[in-house]
């Protein structure tokens, strides 16, 4: 690698708010805001929005949707209307 042009890649401390999930990896992501660790010392910290203790997909809170609901409610409002315009 050339020296020089490729950015810092150090311990960066992921946080996930709503999950409350941390974890301590190493990435090239910049932050102003630290968080003193497990071990000790001081490392930049990132909050994202989402996470695997967070998504839906891997807490199984996945929302069923209700697509047999969906289809009568649209016939109760447009089914008459649907047949007075056939017929």
């Amino acid at each position: 690698m050339k020296p020089g042009i490729h950015p810092a890649y150090r311990p960066v401390v992921f946080r996930d708010r709503v999950g409350g999930l941390t974890f301590l990896t190493r990435s090239t992501a910049t932050s102003d805001r630290t968080i003193e660790w497990e071990d000790g010392n001081t490392y930049p910290v990132i909050d994202v929005e989402i996470s695997s203790a967070s998504h839906p997909f891997y807490t199984g809170a996945a929302r069923v949707i209700d697509t047999a609901g969906r289809v009568e409610r649209f016939e109760r409002r447009y089914g008459a209307q649907a047949a007075r315009r056939r017929g």
